[in-house]
């Protein structure tokens, strides 16, 4: 099919993915989840198994040829994901093990020895909580202030609040969701960066959601900070991105200590290799690397613009087929949005809704997704059930979700 111009077959696209092909007590996997992780394609699997069958050693250090095809395998998924961001320079690349701790080391390494006491990092209502839980540590070590922006009955950043908190120049940081892992929501990215910088604010994104529906830009959008995870971007957990500007990471002391984030080491003193290095203390994650290479490599032969242009399709059907369901209420009607539908009922906990729904073999998270503050700005306390789209998801399977939880509020009355 084709959607504004770009060609994406979805039915080819999902026999890429096994997992897909399986029955769930007795019906056809309908695999909603893909916003808590997402599936894995086979061309990412294989390459993680080749990697450990045939190219696997420890990276960096040895002479013998093993360990180098391993370390230029580890150091050929950074310079894929400079491509994949358009980012200026692979050695702004830091591997962690998620967003959350690629976020935790900007907190604890440039927050901790750049912002002084007195200045801001401001965040917003619909942050995940990797990205509020750093900023109170960095509160009761620093003393700096929290400051929080305000999201719209509508789910979007008030940019009027976000204006009037910047004014005095005290933020230092701003660090924003790209994507709502809960309402969908696509802050205007670059409307923000040019905010903050006018204010003489620091920007970090939060890309875990965005990347992966998004094609990413970072020398347009001019971000200090952009982080994202492989699990959501259809390759392995265990990896995740720091994207940084290198004078960044040149000014930044260690997040952790180790082998191999080192120059010198004495028994007196030590002296830190340079970034990307200096933040890669240990044996990092040599496979993982590869799986996440592989991922990269399948959506960019995929095209990020034609998965775009599929997931809006998904999303203009799901916004039709749920919206007006009786009893479902959702929440966020951003303009700008992703596959990610969080909906809250008036007849059932989102606990046992989900687990319902599991009986029709449909996977859905339940609960509040890592951002209570957010579900609390909306008045649902008990939490909701979300449903989130992968480039694998089909407007069949949305219409059955649908149906199901038509049916869900008959099987509660």
């Amino acid at each position: 099919m084709s959607f504004d111009g770009v060609s994406f077959d979805v039915g080819r696209v999902r026999r890429d993915f096994p997992i897909l092909s399986q029955k769930i007590r007795g019906k056809d996997l309908v695999f909603l989840d893909s916003g808590a992780s997402a599936q894995k394609p086979r061309v990412v699997i294989d390459a993680m198994v080749r990697c450990m069958e045939e190219r696997y050693a420890n990276v960096h250090r040895g002479a013998y040829f093993l360990s180098e095809a391993a370390t230029e395998a580890y150091e050929a998924a950074r310079a894929a994901t400079a491509r994949f961001l358009n980012a200026p320079d692979p050695r702004g690349i830091v591997f962690a093990k998620n967003s959350t701790e690629a976020i935790n080391l900007v907190a604890h390494s440039w927050g901790r020895h750049v912002l002084q006491p007195g200045q801001a990092v401001l965040f917003s209502e619909m942050e995940h909580h990797a990205n509020i839980v750093p900023w109170h540590l960095l509160k009761e070590d620093k003393g700096v202030e929290l400051r929080v922006v305000r999201v719209t009955d509508s789910g979007e950043i008030d940019l009027e609040d976000l204006e009037a908190k910047l004014a005095d120049g005290k933020v230092g940081l701003v660090a924003i969701a790209h994507m709502s892992n809960v309402l969908g929501t696509v802050a205007p990215a670059e409307r923000i960066v040019r905010m903050a910088h006018a204010a003489g604010a620091k920007v970090l994104f939060d890309g875990s959601q965005a990347a992966v529906h998004r094609r990413v830009d970072l020398q347009a959008l001019d971000a200090d900070f952009y982080v994202f995870t492989g699990h959501k971007l259809y390759g392995p957990t265990g990896i995740g991105v720091l994207a940084a500007k290198l004078e960044h990471l040149e000014r930044m002391p260690p997040f952790l200590g180790g082998g191999d984030m080192i120059s010198v080491v004495t028994l007196k003193r030590s002296e830190w290799a340079p970034p990307p290095a200096k933040f890669e203390a240990g044996t990092p994650p040599i496979v993982e690397a590869v799986g996440l290479h592989a991922a990269i490599d399948y959506v960019t032969a995929l095209g990020m613009e034609a998965i775009e242009a599929h997931e809006r399709r998904l999303v203009d059907h799901a916004m039709r087929r749920l919206t007006d369901i009786e009893g479902v209420r959702l929440l966020g009607r951003a303009q700008d949005r992703g596959g990610v539908f969080a909906m809250a009922t008036d007849y059932a906990h989102a606990h046992d809704l989900a687990t319902l729904l599991d009986r029709a073999g449909i996977a859905v998270r339940a609960g509040r997704h890592c951002a209570e503050p957010l579900h609390t700005r909306f008045g649902v306390e008990g939490g909701t059930v979300r449903a989130s789209f992968g480039l694998y998801t089909t407007e069949a399977e949305v219409d059955y979700l649908a149906e199901a939880l038509t049916k869900a509020r008959e099987f509660f009355a």
